[in-house]
């Protein structure tokens, strides 16, 4: 995967505040570049120096292999969650999911600025990288 695509990932992914989430899909479209897939790859690999737990599946459901960790994560930051949380605390049993019906990550205006300058520079450098170097000196 191309490191401006990684790097435009993860400037938007620290964007986004405490106590919301949003879906790998909403990253990529927000980005207009890639789909969930791509930006689940990029979290996978290279998430862990930005909020990792704030990105998930349009499910809700947080990153197999850490649901405990992410729990705690959600719970101290507020973040609106669905299902026997506690019992999944307690027994480890229960299924639970952050609510993104109502904790979705809504961008203010200041954020579409940052998310725009974000992906038009992703844009630029993407388009520089396809357009042969003697295409370029017209």
């Amino acid at each position: 995967m191309r490191t401006e695509y990684v790097e435009a990932v993860l400037e938007l992914v620290a964007l986004i505040p405490a106590g919301t989430a949003v879906a790998y899909g909403d990253v990529a479209e927000l980005l207009g570049s890639g789909g969930p897939r791509q930006v689940g790859s990029v979290m996978s690999h290279n998430g862990s120096s930005v909020p990792w737990w704030r990105v998930l599946k349009s499910s809700g459901d947080a990153p197999p292999g850490l649901e405990y960790e992410a729990l705690a994560l959600y719970l101290r930051e507020g973040t609106p969650l669905l299902g026997s949380y506690n019992d999944f605390l307690r027994t480890g049993e229960g299924r639970w999911r952050v609510d993104l019906a109502t904790g979705r990550w809504a961008p203010t205006d200041a954020d579409f600025d940052r998310i725009d300058a974000i992906a038009e520079r992703l844009e630029r450098q993407l388009h520089k990288l396809s357009v042969p170097d003697d295409e370029m000196t017209v």
